[in-house]
């Protein structure tokens, strides 16, 4: 069963594809801010894989609001920004927004901020790329927006997502899996939750480079485990699984920074986005082991060398975030 060893190896491949600013949140957003009475601010922007062969269209506004003046639009880094002036004539509420013609990750996740009234958070896909302003906002819309972001967010975001597949080829046993992805929960929650609320900070760079560090330190006590060296790590793995998801929550606190958190339903959406994100790599813990399971099962026989090459493919991924974070 030699295909299902190349299962494994993929990862390997698909380490090495990753990019290098790995812990980015792929969604896009779009702001949509009251400054003054009947003043708007606009601001947007749009994750692309390939630079667009012309500037996409601005946002689409509610029938009452129009754009004032020129629209500032350009590209910066993988992604288009832009920035306008609006008016609009009475309330916003119930009104649609959109955006035509998503790019990129074809995800877009919108803050509505109306003077005087609480601020909403809406959600724009290539499917639904136009949506309605409640009349009257509630917890169920934050909850769903939140959610959405941070089971993407595990997904996509490579390095979180190395370090959850390394720890279960490291452990491969469901029970000490569970007990190190349970500490790794609680770890990344607290700094989570600390970095979101301001009660804890530690500059980003410095995390980042870390967050490598872990992936490529599990990845060396995978290669050694295949050759029968023993570890603390393989004696205590909560403890390390602990001590490595209080960097990664710093890592997913900067992220949901990046898009903000909406005023008044702060606890809703930070506990929303960290339950997307366990919904997430409990799918990436469960999908490796039942691989495991199988290769195990079908092709024992590659099972040693299928490991050492994920191991290798995932170890070399994170050396050279590790060293792009660094001196980069």
């Amino acid at each position: 069963m030699r295909w299902l060893a190349a299962l494994l190896l993929a990862l390997s491949a698909l380490a090495v594809a990753a990019p290098a600013s790995a812990d980015e949140l792929r969604p896009g957003y779009l702001e949509f801010t009251e400054t003054a009475p009947g003043e708007w601010r606009l601001a947007w922007k749009e994750p692309f894989t390939a630079p667009p062969l012309e500037m996409p269209p601005p946002p689409n506004l509610p029938t009452n609001c129009h754009i004032l003046g020129e629209i500032d639009q350009g590209a910066a880094g993988m992604a288009i920004v832009g920035t306008a002036q609006a008016r609009c004539d009475g309330s916003v509420r119930g009104g649609a927004v959109g955006m035509p013609g998503l790019i990129g990750q074809s995800d877009m996740l919108v803050r509505v901020a109306p003077l005087g009234d609480p601020v909403q958070a809406l959600r724009l896909t290539a499917a639904e790329p136009r949506a309605t302003i409640p009349v009257q906002p509630g917890r169920l819309q934050v909850l769903k927006s939140y959610f959405v972001i941070g089971v993407e967010h595990i997904l996509m975001g490579w390095d979180h997502l190395l370090f959850v597949i390394a720890l279960v080829l490291l452990l491969r046993r469901w029970k000490p899996v569970v007990f190190s992805a349970t500490a790794f929960t609680v770890a990344h929650s607290i700094t989570l939750a600390g970095a979101s609320l301001g009660l804890l900070g530690m500059p980003q760079r410095p995390v980042e480079a870390l967050i490598a560090l872990s992936i490529v330190f599990l990845a060396i006590e995978i290669v050694r485990l295949r050759k029968g060296k023993e570890s603390w790590t393989l004696r205590f793995p909560w403890a390390i699984a602990f001590a490595f998801g209080l960097l990664h929550g710093f890592g997913f606190a900067g992220a949901l920074a990046s898009i903000g958190l909406p005023e008044g339903e702060i606890a809703t959406a930070l506990l929303a986005f960290n339950l997307g994100v366990e919904a997430g790599q409990l799918l990436v813990v469960a999908a490796t082991l039942m691989l495991l399971a199988v290769l195990d099962r079908l092709a024992r026989p590659a099972m040693a060398t299928a490991l050492r090459a994920a191991a290798y493919g995932i170890g070399i991924t994170g050396s050279y975030w590790l060293i792009d974070r660094v001196i980069g």
